[in-house]
C-alpha cells in the first residue's frame, strides 16, 4: 500500500517557516531577532500577536495558511519586534491605538513584500498595503492618517449641517486613546491580519522592557556576526539599527558646559584689572556666576519615572560643576502643568522630583509662552520629550537641546537634538 506522508500539525509548520527563515541568505541577520522569545500556537488567538518579546499564532489561522503566507506572518511579526513596535511606540498608541497599529502594519508589510519579489514570502488575505507609503517610517504614515482621519470628520461633519466641534470650535478632536474611532477612507487593501497585543507589551515593567531591550539590541549584534561569517549582504534595517549611538551624557555636558559657561565669555570684554597697572590688557576670563538653567519635561506617557530619575541625575552632576544659581524644573504637555526651582544647595532634590501625569496633547509652544509670562530667562533650555508634538519645534531666545527619547526620526529645526533610547537610560 502506498503511504501518503503524513500532514504536518501546526506547530511543525511554524517551526519549519522559522528555519526555513533563517536558512535564507537574506534573512541571516534576522536570525537572532527570530530566536528571541516564545513561539506558541494558541487555540484562543484569531490569528497572531506579540507583546514585543512573545509570538502567539492561531492554529486555525496557521492551518489554513500558505507556506509562503506562513513565512511572511513570521516575518512580520518579528519586525514588530526588531522595531520595538509595541514598546518604543507608546505615544502614537495613546494618541489613537488602532492608527498606530495600521501605521505599523503599513511600512512592515511594504518591507515584506518590497524584499520577496520571488515570491519566498507573501502575506496572508487582508494585509494593510499601499504604496503611497512606501520609504516612510511609522510616525510619518501615523501621522498622515491622522490627518485624513481628521479630514473626514470634518468633512462629515459639515455635509451634516454640524461645523463645530465638541468644544463648540471648528475642527476634529484628538486623543482616542482607548483605540476606537474608524479606519481612514483610502487605507489601501484589507483590514490587518494580526492582533496586536498592546495590553500585554504595556503589562511589562519597566525593569522588564529595558531587558527587553537590551535583548533585541543583543539578537541584531548576533544576527549581524552570523551574516558576516556566511558572507551574507544583511538587512539593511539591521545595520542602521547597529549605527554606534552618540553618547547622549557626553552631549548633554557638553551643551551645558558650552551654553552656560560659554555664555559668560562676555566677560572677556573686561580687562582683567590687577594686570592694567603693568600695561597689559588681558580678559578677565569667566568670573560670573551661571543665573539659570530650564529643564522642560515632557508628561506624555513615553518618559517613565525611571527614565526622569536617569536623566535629572545627570543633569545633577553637570551642574555640580557648572554651579548654576539655579535650576528650574518645567513639566509641561498642552499646558506647563509643574514649576520648581532647586537652588545650587538643592540638587539633590532635583533627583529625586516625581513627573506628575500630563494629558490632552504635547505643545511646547506651551513652555515658551509661559516663560514669557513668568519673565524666565535661562541660559539654556533642556527638553526632556519623545519628540511627538503637535505644533512643532517652537521658537526659543536662548540656546536649547532636545533629548529626544525613542524616536529617531523627530528631527527638530531649533537648537541641538541628541536621540536617546529607553535602554541608553539604564
Amino acid at each position: 500500500m502506498l503511504t501518503i506522508g503524513k500532514q504536518l500539525t501546526a506547530d511543525e509548520r511554524l517551526s519549519k517557516s522559522i528555519v526555513a527563515i533563517m536558512g535564507n541568505p537574506k534573512y541571516t541577520a534576522l536570525a537572532g531577532v527570530l530566536m528571541l522569545g516564545e513561539k506558541t500556537i494558541d487555540e484562543d488567538c484569531p490569528t497572531a500577536c506579540t507583546n514585543g518579546r512573545d509570538e502567539k499564532y492561531g492554529r486555525e489561522f496557521v492551518e489554513g495558511l500558505t507556506d509562503a503566507e506562513l513565512r511572511g506572518l513570521v516575518l512580520h511579526e518579528n519586525y514588530h519586534k526588531l522595531y520595538s513596535h509595541l514598546t518604543t511606540w507608546r505615544h502614537l498608541y495613546n494618541i489613537n491605538a488602532q492608527l498606530a497599529n495600521v501605521a505599523c502594519d503599513y511600512v512592515i508589510n511594504l518591507k515584506i513584500m518590497d524584499d520577496n519579489k520571488d515570491g519566498f514570502a507573501t502575506l496572508p488575505e487582508g494585509a494593510l498595503l499601499d504604496s503611497k507609503y512606501r520609504g516612510m517610517d511609522t510616525a510619518r504614515v501615523f501621522n498622515l492618517l491622522k490627518d485624513e482621519r481628521d479630514l473626514n470628520k470634518d468633512m462629515r461633519r459639515i455635509a451634516e449641517g454640524d461645523d463645530t466641534g465638541e468644544d463648540g470650535r471648528s475642527g476634529s478632536g484628538d486623543n482616542e486613546s482607548e483605540g476606537g474611532g474608524e479606519q481612514p477612507s483610502g487605507a489601501g487593501q484589507g483590514t490587518g491580519f494580526d492582533e496586536h497585543d498592546w495590553d500585554g507589551a504595556q503589562e511589562l515593567s519597566d525593569e522588564e522592557k529595558r531587558e527587553l531591550a537590551r535583548d533585541i539590541d543583543e539578537a541584531i549584534r548576533q544576527g549581524a556576526l552570523a551574516a558576516g561569517k556566511m558572507g551574507a549582504s544583511g538587512n539593511r534595517d539591521l545595520d542602521e539599527l547597529m549605527q554606534p549611538q552618540v553618547d547622549w551624557r557626553e552631549v548633554l555636558r557638553e551643551f551645558i558646559q558650552t551654553t552656560c559657561i560659554g555664555s559668560d565669555y562676555s566677560t572677556y570684554s573686561r580687562p582683567n584689572r590687577r594686570l592694567m597697572s603693568q600695561g597689559i590688557y588681558m580678559p578677565s576670563g569667566i568670573s560670573e556666576q551661571v543665573e539659570e538653567l530650564v529643564i522642560a519635561i515632557d508628561t506624555s506617557g513615553s518618559i517613565g519615572q525611571s527614565e526622569l530619575t536617569t536623566f535629572l541625575s545627570e543633569v545633577k552632576g553637570v551642574c555640580d560643576t557648572v554651579k548654576p544659581a539655579k535650576v528650574r524644573l518645567l513639566y509641561w504637555g498642552c499646558s506647563v502643568v509643574g514649576d520648581e526651582s532647586y537652588a545650587m544647595h538643592e540638587l539633590d532634590q532635583l533627583v529625586t522630583s516625581t513627573k506628575p501625569k500630563g494629558g490632552g496633547g504635547t505643545d511646547v509652544t506651551c513652555v515658551t509662552e509661559y516663560m514669557a509670562k513668568k519673565s524666565i530667562k535661562p541660559q539654556a533650555a533642556i527638553i526632556l520629550t519623545d519628540g511627538y508634538l503637535y505644533a512643532g519645534w517652537g521658537e526659543w531666545t536662548c540656546p536649547v537641546l532636545w533629548a529626544v527619547l525613542d524616536n529617531k526620526h523627530a528631527l527638530p529645526d531649533v537648537g541641538k537634538a541628541v536621540h536617546i533610547t529607553s535602554r541608553d537610560m539604564v
